[in-house]
Formats: structure tokens, sequence, C-alpha cells
């Protein structure tokens, strides 16, 4: 009886094991599972330029051994094996692939394995190779992602088509200065400007290696000059001039309200040294923000807002019902003149504010960010892109935006490729994301700007700040800049008598700082 019970005991265990056995694919067996693999960064379904850096990404499924086939209509394939999941291709074989299958897909078969369930292969997802060339670097400010410090910032240049990179400016070099609004004349690397507040204090601005310390500031403008934008032909610079204050929230779901008390449009001309005040008929208080030239130079588009509050301060409401709209002057570069503003798209109707007006090269349209209210989106999660057309006026919000704060964007020189700063990754820093434009209708999704190690901005806690294309490689250092700050910098004068004359009350102009707070563009 004992026997028997023992044989019984035996076939029971022998059924479980075979039954288990069949409950899982035997050694060998590849079983394809209807999906994409989760890969990081998402990368899946893109359309990439033909001259991008390598698409670096992590898998993030469990496995002891990985492996990614790439292949297109070429026929050449790329065969990747990993342990641990990070999928890193060599610059070379990258290269070629992409140049054999421009204007074509290419296919990613992603197959992991585990010593107790075999082999899983996942559904293959694609990256178009656009035969749209991107600028081959870009430049932009890397800042922690606070309100406050500014003592550890650069700014960067870094390839699209590798992942080399160069410090154009620390401010470190320059006593910890704040380094802010570089731009970039035509995508010229050897025409530029860069900001510097505080002791070293100064427009620079960069032409054939050579950097001018410049103080673009006459006694009518109620602040420092911000926001530039390079006139295509290099001979003017269109700024706002801000008062800028700071408000706090005490609910844990906003941190900072940036505002202006008074702000106003200046054009700066580079050669003659002159500040020029863009005044408006109306006589109704404006702040004004964000002057963007026409890729001609004939319009200078702008952001224009009603002034709230009164000259005792400004109080959260005011902030929330500041609502700014796009305008546009017409401008002629040889004479000055300037025409009619024109209202371009009237968010304050629809109870929206924008920013950033960016007009593509071709000049048919126009992106620009759309928020709640105020002028400084980077805090405001529903801040999204917006598409104009230039030729009917009607806009839309572009399918690229996420639920997170999309903003600083810009057009590469051939108009097919966007990159825009967005919070989307984890809510707090800002990273570039490039998306390509094929017309109104039809734009890529938006994929991150690829790293040699994919994970990268897990553990990268500063933000990616005002992301620009440049077509060529900056040929000045930080030493440079720190030579150029020990001259003196030289003053600009007013282009007119009108401009010489102060118009802003004073009361309004000197409202008092809370203690301790820091002035953000003076």
């Amino acid at each position: 009886m004992r026997h028997l019970k023992s044989a019984r005991f035996i076939v029971l265990i022998i059924s479980i094991l075979l039954s288990s056995a069949c409950a899982r694919p035997p050694r060998g067996a590849i079983h394809k599972t209807d999906r994409e693999p989760l890969i990081e960064p998402d990368y899946t379904d893109i359309t990439i330029p033909c001259n991008i850096a390598p698409m670096n990404f992590a898998i993030n499924e469990n496995g002891s051994r990985y492996r990614v086939l790439v292949s297109g209509k070429s026929g050449q394939e790329i065969n990747i094996s990993s342990s641990n999941g990070i999928i890193r291709f060599s610059k070379r074989q990258w290269k070629r692939i992409l140049s054999d299958n421009t204007g074509d897909t290419l296919f990613f078969r992603v197959t992991l394995s585990d010593k107790s369930y075999g082999h899983q292969e996942f559904r293959p997802f694609y990256m178009y190779v656009s035969a749209d060339q991107v600028d081959p670097y870009i430049a932009y400010r890397l800042i922690h992602p606070g309100y406050y410090s500014w003592s550890a910032m650069k700014i960067e240049q870094r390839s699209i088509t590798d992942f080399r990179k160069k410090t154009i400016l620390e401010n470190q070099l320059l006593d910890m200065n704040c380094i802010n609004c570089h731009s970039f004349n035509n995508y010229n690397p050897d025409r530029f400007m860069v900001h510097v507040r505080g002791s070293n204090g100064g427009t620079y601005i960069i032409y054939n290696g050579k950097i001018e310390r410049r103080d673009p500031k006459i006694e009518t403008m109620p602040g420092s000059a911000t926001y530039p934008s390079w006139h295509p032909e290099g001979k003017f610079i269109a700024f706002s001039s801000n008062q800028v204050r700071q408000a706090f929230y005490a609910h844990q779901s906003r941190s900072i309200e940036v505002f202006d008390l008074i702000s106003t449009l200046i054009v700066y001309n580079t050669e003659s040294n002159e500040i020029i005040n863009i005044s408006e008929p109306d006589t109704t208080r404006y702040l004004y923000s964000f002057p963007s030239w026409s890729p001609e130079g004939k319009y200078l588009y702008f952001c224009r807002a009603r002034q709230t509050g009164s000259n005792g301060g400004v109080s959260m409401e005011d902030i929330m019902n500041t609502h700014y709209d796009l305008l546009r002057i017409p401008f002629d570069a040889e004479t000055g003149f300037y025409g009619e503003t024109e209202m371009i798209f009237n968010a304050s109707e629809k109870g929206k504010s924008v920013s950033f007006p960016r007009v593509s090269p071709d000049g048919k349209y126009l992106v620009l960010t759309v928020h709640d209210y105020g002028t400084f989106p980077i805090w405001h999660k529903e801040a999204d892109l917006y598409l104009i057309d230039l030729e009917n006026f009607q806009g839309k919000l572009m399918d690229l935006n996420s639920n997170d704060s999309e903003s600083y964007h810009t057009w590469s020189s051939n108009g097919k490729w966007l990159i825009f700063s967005s919070k989307r990754l984890d809510g707090r820093s800002t990273r570039p994301f490039l998306a390509h434009f094929d017309s109104w209708n039809r734009s890529g999704k938006p994929f991150v700007l690829p790293q040699r190690n994919p994970l990268r901005y897990r553990t990268m806690l500063r933000s990616f700040n005002i992301p620009e294309f440049v077509s060529g490689q900056v040929k000045v250092s930080p030493k440079d800049f720190v030579k150029a700050s020990r001259s003196k910098p030289v003053s600009a004068k007013p282009g007119n008598l009108t401009d010489s004359i102060p118009g802003w009350d004073p009361a309004r102009l000197n409202v008092k700082r809370n203690p301790g707070e820091k002035p953000i563009h003076e």
C-alpha cells in the first residue's frame, strides 16, 4: 500500500512538471508577441533626418540576452547583441545604413532570451529616413530647472550628426554671472550674440571670430535688452526691454509666475550703435515681448498684452488676466520706417496667451506657444505649440504636443524640422525634441535628441534651454569671452530725439522687489 501511494505521488509530480513545461515554449522556440517592445527613449515609428547621430536606445523588457536586427531595402543589416538591453550603434555602420536607405524605411526587430522561457520576438517598429537633412549643430543653454540659482550654467554646442559637444561659454569663468538669450543670425556660427548679466554684464556680439561687448540700453528703456531676434541682413537686432518680476504659488501644483511690470520693443542698429524705440499710435498701455523677424525682414512679429494692475503693483489675479496676442508691423530696413500694426492671432479673445513666434524660412507658416495666461510658458504645464498659416491666418494646435509644457521652438534652415523644449519625459527638466515638418496637415512624431548613453536623460538634472539650429561649429571659446569681458562695454545711443526722453511712470517703474529677490533680465 505504501509503495502504491509513493508511485501515485511520483506520477503526480511528473504530471505537474509536464503540464508546466507545456505552458511555455520549449527552449529554442520563438514566442511572437503582438506588440512593439518598450524602449527608452521612445524611438518607435518616427521620421528621422538622413544625417542624424546613431539612435541608441535601451530595451525596457525583462530578459537575459537581447538582440536587435536593423534592416532596410538595401539588404544591408545591423545585428547587435546586448546582455543589459543597452543598444548602441557604431557610427560607421549607422551612417552607412542611413545612406543606403534614405527616402525609405528601416525596420527594427527586437528579440530577447530568457533561461526559463526561451526566446521572445516583438512586433517590428520602424524609422523612416527622410531625405531632408537637418542642420548639423544645435546650441542651447544648460541650466538647473529651478527659478533662482544660476551659479552653474553654460551655453553648449552639440553636433546632431554625432555626439561631439563644445562649450561656447561657461558662467563660472565670468564670476558666475547669468548668461542667457543666445541668438544666431541666419544660423551662422560666426555671427551671433549672448547676453551676460551682472558684474561682466553686456551684450556680447560675435562676428568672424571677434567679440565686442556692447550695452544696448538707453534711458527710455524700462530694462535691459532681452529676447533678441536678428534681422536677416544682420544689421539690426530686435529686442524687448522688460521690467521683470516673480510671484510664487502656495499650492504644490504650480511653482512660480514670471511677469512684466513694463515692457517695450526696440531695434538696435549694430553698425551705428543706435537704439530706436518702436511706438504705436494707440495710447493704451501695452506690454510687449518676443519680437521675431520674418525671413525676408519685411515684418517684425511680436506679442502684446494690455497692461494690468496699477502703479502699486501687480496681483496674481492681474497676472492671470494678462493675455498676449500676436501682431506684426512692417519694417523698411533702408529707412527704418514702421507701418501700421496688424493683428495676426487674437489669443485674448479665446482666453489664451501666446509667446515665442517663429516664422518658417519660406515665410508660409508661424509656430508659437499657446498657454492660459502670462508670458513665461516654461512653467505652464498646458503650454502647447500652435501652427498658423500666414496666407489665411488660420491656426491649429500641432499634433506633436504632450500633456506637459512645450516651448522654445526653432525651425531648421530648410524649414523641414522643428526643435523645441519639452518637459514630457519627467515633468521637471526641459529636453530637446525634434520633429519632421512636411506640411500643414502632416508632421512627424517628436523624438528626443539622441545621446551616446540612451539613459542619459534619467540622470541629467539640468535643462536644455532655448535650443537653436546652427549651420557650423562655433569658433570662439570661453577664454575669448573672458578676454572680451575685460573691455568696457560700448554704450548705445538714441536713434532720434524722442527716444532720449523718458516716458515711463516712475511709480510703476520702481515697484520694489521682495527682499532678496533677484532680477531676471536686468
